[in-house]
């Protein structure tokens, strides 16, 4: 590959709340209000009866285990993670949902861990302990020094991308939406009197029509746009052909990736006109460890993606897929076995959608247009 490409990491949802919260260094109140579930440290609970004693008061480097090293090694342009947490103390609980993720402020270390250039909040849990929590998370984040994208003090501050600076003087414009399809209320929207995150009911021409013309009045020459969506069902393979076309829609008015997220596993890959769509990158941190249900899926499998994208037009060189597995609430390498059913799985379902995905001889999977 030539020096020159532009190279992303993306990823899944990180949830670095609940049960990961209890055991870093600042553990927060561990009150739920679940139906089954009435205590955050039951979670860690699930995840030593599943894998065996998790120390606690870890330092907060240790939920990413060995991706500090690989994203070192690999040294991307751009980092962009989503935060599926408030980062918040309240003790106001969004009235009508089953699950409630917070972590503590003073444990937001544990996510610049990572160093991410872009923290994506258009999810279906950063409003969880109300608009209040929404301020906090932000107020938190903004302290760290780290850009936000996708919620905001207002709809505007919402709907406004994230822009980094990349190497030869171009730039990153990174937008971030969420879809109700996720989980998100309609409620949570941000409008020009309340904050809440950049929302859309579902993958409409409307919808995309307003992202479009942002996109338009943004870009500049030399600048390679990023659209992140929380958008999806938690479980399976199949997409909606909604879906595809809205990502074809963005694709085809100047993104030149679409970053999706929000399923538990990950989804298929697609190459359109030789741009990347991610349809479900798959969770990479949270406290799920344990818990039954969709063994199928393979949801302890998380995965890191290292995105090559030509400069000049956008387009893919390849994706480096790098396989982990959550053990005892920390990322690790996943055996090759379990990067050969990674390989057989992304591949079987990516094919019809333009992109061939291989094994290499170092469990690397690596994506390119079929």
């Amino acid at each position: 590959m030539g020096s020159d490409l532009v190279r992303l990491f993306l990823c899944g949802d990180v949830m670095l709340g609940r049960g990961v919260d209890q055991i870093l260094p600042h553990p927060g109140d561990p009150a739920l209000r679940e139906r089954y579930v009435h205590d955050a440290r039951a979670y860690v609970a699930l995840a030593e009866e599943a894998n065996g004693p998790i120390p606690h008061r870890v330092d907060f480097a240790y939920p990413w285990g060995a991706a500090l090293d690989i994203l070192a090694d690999a040294a991307p342009d751009v980092r962009v993670t989503n935060l599926e947490t408030a980062v918040t103390t309240r003790d106001d609980f969004a009235p009508g949902k089953a699950v409630h993720y917070r972590m503590h402020p003073d444990n937001l270390p544990s996510l610049t861990a990572v160093r991410p250039d872009v923290c994506v909040l258009a999810n279906n849990h950063v409003l969880d302990h109300g608009r209040g929590g929404l301020a906090d998370t932000l107020d938190a984040l903004a302290k760290h020094g780290v850009r936000t994208v996708g919620a905001g003090e207002d709809g505007a501050a919402a709907a406004r991308p994230a822009l980094v600076d990349l190497p030869g003087g171009r730039r990153l414009v990174a937008y971030a939406l969420g879809m109700a399809s996720s989980g998100i209320p309609r409620d949570w929207a941000g409008t020009a009197h309340r904050g809440g995150v950049h929302y859309a009911a579902g993958p409409t021409a409307a919808t995309a029509a307003r992202l479009l013309t942002r996109i338009r009045d943004t870009k500049r020459p030399g600048d390679l746009v990023l659209v992140s969506l929380h958008w999806g069902s938690n479980w399976g393979y199949a997409l909606s052909r909604a879906d595809v076309d809205y990502a074809h829609a963005l694709i085809d008015a100047g993104a030149d990736v679409v970053h999706g997220h929000s399923s538990h596993h990950p989804r298929p890959l697609e190459i359109h006109r030789g741009k990347l769509v991610l349809h479900g990158c798959g969770d990479l941190i949270n406290d799920y460890e344990g818990i039954t249900g969709y063994e199928q899926y393979r949801d302890d499998l998380r995965l890191l993606h290292l995105v090559s994208v030509r400069p000049d037009d956008g387009t893919l060189e390849e994706v480096r897929i790098i396989p982990l597995r959550a053990r005892r609430l920390r990322l690790g390498h996943a055996p090759r076995r379990d990067a050969r059913w990674l390989r057989e799985v992304l591949g079987r379902t990516s094919r019809p959608y333009g992109a061939r995905v291989d094994l290499d001889e170092d469990g690397t999977l690596v994506a390119r247009p079929a």
